[in-house]
């Protein structure tokens, strides 16, 4: 899989923020909306590239929120394939708004048959 790249964009609300997340107090993208933003762009990056009933879950992500973005600004994540070993997948992600880079991850999924692990987890249940 060469050249396997993702992207997507949202617009920062005040459902974000960091005080509506408790992730903090101040109304600017909270660091658990940032790692959303990052996992939904590696997702569209395989995005119609997985067998039928097949789709990744994440398993690892180190991130860096190096910027903070305010209510109102649209921000954007470009996820990049780097490797594809068995069913896992590894990405470098970079996050930005208009004023330029808000974040950088390096982010693993791996690959699971959907209803099967639905299935587990609902089993926890008794």
């Amino acid at each position: 899989m060469e050249n396997v790249k993702g992207t997507w964009k949202t617009t920062v609300t005040e459902e974000v923020t960091a005080k509506a997340m408790g992730s903090g107090s101040l109304p600017v993208l909270a660091t658990p909306a940032l790692v959303a933003l990052m996992e939904h762009a590696a997702c569209e990056a395989l995005a119609g590239s997985l067998d039928e009933g097949i789709t990744t879950v994440g398993t690892k992500m180190d991130v860096d929120h190096v910027a903070a973005t305010p209510v109102g600004m649209e921000v954007w994540a470009e996820a990049t394939l780097t490797a594809q070993e068995g069913r896992g997948y590894t990405f470098d992600i970079t996050a930005y708004d208009a004023c330029g880079v808000i974040g950088t991850a390096k982010h693993q999924r791996v690959s699971v048959k959907a209803e099967k692990f639905v299935a587990k987890a609902e089993a926890k249940k008794g």
